[in-house]
């Protein structure tokens, strides 16, 4: 399935003495010089992996690294052409840089190389000429959540119902609109979907069948959707509450939209206008990943990097699945099933319970279609990201969101000048969210050291409405710069988890009655620091973000930060949302000299003041801050020694030195790649 699209040998640099033997062999390149193998889709895996004679697959470039990354390092040149995955790559130990040598992955000069989880469909045929729907036939049994048609992300049949047409049960979403008891006639009901967006969640719900007016819905998804806060039955948000249903064959009304058949084999889809099914590039995802990055704690991958490739084409099952998706916020979701589940729990666990807490430290995470963890010195850069069903790139996060079953463990990651875009989630994910990530029980399971800069970001999270762009959950040492992210439904950039919880001393809202965390076991009161300190986000230009969710920020932080530093970014075009927010336990955070345009709060702490005089958000500092629109809000007083100093609000036109913050914001252009 891969396709040669250019391939010309003077694209690459050699000596003669590599021409001559073998490319893989250690004994054949000259001493200090990099051992140099290449693969082509015109290759042959049975060659050498000489540029005459090049790989065919990765898969066999791996071994050819294997084999003489001991002795020197190892620069694979990957031509042009479409390299389509029967499994996800997994880089081991031995796979990265030994003895401090460095393994490349690059693209050829000029060339644009696809590794792909995908394949393409042809054989399209008029299925209902009426509604303008086709039909084409794929292999019986292939699932997919997403679907890429002319090189977008197309909506699956989904139709938008109204929250009053429906009521909420224990296990059921019962109907209370007539009009819609067609429901209990419709096929392939155990495939159907309940979405519901809030205040920051975005929740799925997979259901069973259809009895009369009930949709029986598959557990423990339904059930741990109830629970907790921002939940599908009793959202935060109540006039923005959205309510859908997916997953129908007739709910394939709008062009764009599509339906898969597994049983069948069939998938059906509407065209927009102007598309022709001829010529319409359709690619259908059918792997879960395309990469897993992981070693061991002892034995992480070191040193390797990638230049210059696409990642595109997976599809995240997860949600599809009886657990569905219990969004908390930002890729993280409860899965399990709550032992000691509450009674009526719609009404009683709406705002809360305590067995809602006591399953905090054991969330999930959305896994990524890159997966780095227990690896250090690992460099992405001029790549492309994009056409994926799923968090784009994942580092250092929970074991379940890793293909390894290993999670955490990063150091020294480097993410830079790379393109994301047309994402189904966020595009970076980084941190876990359990305990070992904010206590690590030895050092080396720790995140620290990860930069993220230059970097275009745009069009994510599609699916996964609640997902930020940039989420770094706990991590020492994080440096994010100089990134452009627009053009999605939440957060642009996403600093700290845990709400305080996990601080010293723990965050004293937790201790009433009303939330209980503390007295669930496995809740532990800590008295020393997690591992999120000396964040530094600064020059990062955001705008067009917070498009559906009210709560969150386009700059967001939560937990103790010691050293943190949010500077000179610039933040615009976010109406009715908050510019910069810092959330609960927010701490020792100094915001500086940053642009906000356009913005309900230009800056926000949420110092919890229904629970005063707790203290909760406290030791910030915001220095120097031009805004224009937008209130300050929360408690900055002596008591929470939250302080403002130098504030610049403007009404006109922007001084001089809010200019050059503005203009020093993004993307820097000697940094841009040829995307």
């Amino acid at each position: 399935m891969a396709v040669m699209t250019r391939w010309t040998t003077h694209a690459f640099v050699a000596t003669a003495a590599f021409l001559a033997a073998p490319a893989h062999a250690a004994s054949g390149h000259r001493a200090g010089e990099a051992v140099q193998l290449f693969v082509a889709p015109g290759g042959s895996d049975a060659n050498d992996g000489s540029p005459a004679r090049p790989f065919a697959t990765l898969e066999r470039a791996q071994e050819g690294v294997r084999s003489v990354n001991h002795d020197a390092d190892v620069v694979v040149t990957i031509a042009d052409g479409t390299y389509a995955l029967a499994a996800p790559l997994r880089f081991a130990a031995d796979d990265g840089g030994q003895a401090g040598h460095l393994v490349t992955w690059r693209a050829a000069p000029g060339a644009s190389p696809l590794i792909s989880g995908g394949m393409p469909v042809q054989g399209w045929r008029i299925d209902d000429r009426a509604a303008g729907v086709w039909v084409a036939d794929v292999p019986k049994g292939v699932d997919s959540r997403q679907l890429w048609a002319g090189n977008r992300l197309a909506e699956r049949a989904r139709i938008e119902v109204p929250p009053t047409a429906f009521t909420f049960a224990e296990d059921a979403l019962v109907i209370a609109d007539a009009a819609y008891r067609y429901l209990a006639n419709l096929p392939g009901q155990h495939r159907m979907e309940v979405e519901g967006t809030g205040h920051f969640t975005d929740r799925y719900a997979v259901v069973d069948r259809i009895e009369g007016d009930r949709l029986i819905m598959q557990q423990p998804g339904w059930a741990n959707n109830l629970i907790g806060f921002d939940t599908i039955a009793r959202s935060i948000a109540r006039k923005r509450f959205r309510l859908f249903l997916h997953n129908a064959r007739a709910f394939l009304k709008t062009p764009g939209q599509w339906y898969l058949d597994p049983a069948a084999g069939k998938l059906y889809y509407k065209p927009r206008a102007g598309e022709d099914m001829a010529r319409l590039l359709v690619v259908l995802p059918r792997l879960p990943a395309l990469l897993s990055i992981a070693g061991s704690y002892d034995v992480p991958v070191r040193d390797l990097r990638f230049t210059g490739l696409r990642f595109s084409y997976t599809s995240w099952l997860g949600p599809s699945a009886a657990n569905g998706y219990a969004s908390q916020q930002s890729g993280a979701y409860l899965a399990e099933r709550v032992p000691n589940y509450p009674a009526d729990p719609i009404e009683s666990c709406r705002w809360g319970c305590w067995p809602f807490e006591a399953m905090r430290q054991r969330w999930n995470q959305a896994p990524a279609a890159v997966q780095v963890a227990a690896a250090s010195r690992i460099t992405f850069d001029q790549n492309v990201f994009a056409h994926l069903g799923q968090v784009a790139l994942g580092i250092g996060n929970n074991p379940d969101a890793n293909l390894s079953g290993i999670g955490l463990g990063t150091a020294g990651v480097v993410v830079s000048r790379n393109r994301f875009h047309d994402l189904s989630g966020g595009a970076i994910m980084a941190g876990g969210v359990r305990a070992d990530a904010h206590h690590p029980p030895r050092a080396e399971i720790g995140n620290r050291a990860l930069a993220i800069a230059d970097n275009l970001i745009e069009a994510f999270s599609q699916d996964y409405k609640e997902q930020a762009g940039i989420l770094v959950t706990y991590a020492a040492g994080t440096s994010i710069t100089h990134n452009d992210v627009s053009g999605a439904p939440y957060d642009g950039i996403d600093i700290g988890w845990g709400w305080g919880t996990n601080d010293p001393g723990g965050n004293p809202t937790y201790r009433t009655r009303q939330r209980g965390y503390y007295d669930m076991p496995g809740n532990k009161v800590y008295d020393t620091p997690t591992t999120l300190r000396g964040s530094f986000v600064a020059y990062n230009r955001i705008h067009k973000v917070k498009q559906w969710f009210a709560d969150g920020g386009a700059i967001y932080h939560l937990s103790a930060d010691p050293g943190a530093v949010i500077a000179e970014n610039y933040v615009f075009d976010v109406p009715g949302a908050i510019g910069l927010y810092l959330d609960e336990g927010s701490r020792h955070v100094t915001v500086r000299d940053n642009v906000v345009d356009g913005s309900r709060e230009w800056l926000f702490a949420n110092t919890m003041d229904e629970f005063f005089p707790m203290r909760v958000t406290i030791d910030n500092t915001a220095t120097g801050n031009w805004h224009r629109g937008g209130v300050l809000a929360g408690m900055w007083t002596a008591h929470m020694n939250n302080v403002v100093s130098r504030d610049h609000p403007i009404t006109g036109a922007w001084p001089p030195a809010a200019t050059a913050v503005i203009a020093a914001a993004g993307v820097r252009p000697e940094k841009s790649a040829n995307r």
